[in-house]
């Protein structure tokens, strides 16, 4: 019983492992990613969609994106929607595809973006801390249903901290690599 528990709480705490990282990802560093904007809706027919399903990316160059609209129809809408976003990115078009090239980061543009990231860092652990504490609460209710004696409770709840301890680690590890990046010319 108890190590279902656990086993439920360390898979949900790596979805909100996975979910830091991809918030990490949505954070400018002077290089092209596609996860910059992948995710920004594009109107489309009548229907807010998101990038990533109307087109394929590619980086040619560390400061480019090239975005390949599947439909050429749909690139004055994604045009329009990379200027609307809050990246500050002109795009331009050559009838095929959409170029964004990505001017290099100030310095004091990159100590904010390393605050936010050290912000969505923290409400990643709160995210962990908080499935802890649901696991702790499950827990306790099997022990009140007398499911579980004490000790077993004890030592459960010893190994809901290690798999709390390492989701943490993980989101710290990810964070200064995100710092680190964020940091580097």
């Amino acid at each position: 019983m108890a190590s279902m528990v656990i086993d439920d709480t360390k898979e949900r705490m790596a979805r909100a492992v996975t979910r830091a990282r991809t918030d990490f990802g949505s954070i400018r560093t002077g290089r092209a990613a596609p996860a910059l904007v992948e995710k920004i809706t594009v109107e489309y027919y009548g229907s807010e969609v998101p990038l990533q399903q109307l087109a394929g990316f590619s980086v040619p160059e560390a400061r480019m994106l090239v975005i390949s609209p599947f439909d050429k129809g749909s690139i004055g809408a994604i045009e329009k929607a990379i200027r609307q976003s809050d990246l500050g990115l002109n795009p331009s078009n050559d009838g095929n595809n959409i170029r964004l090239s990505f001017p290099p980061l100030t310095a004091e543009r990159r100590r904010e973006y390393v605050k936010i990231v050290k912000g969505m860092a923290e409400d990643g652990r709160i995210a962990v801390r908080n499935l802890r504490r649901s696991g702790r609460q499950e827990l306790e209710a099997f022990e009140k249903d007398g499911e579980l004696s004490e000790d077993e409770l004890a030592r459960a709840e010893k190994g809901l901290d290690k798999v709390t301890q390492a989701a943490e680690a993980e989101i710290d590890a990810a964070l200064a690599a995100k710092e680190q990046e964020l940091l580097e010319d």
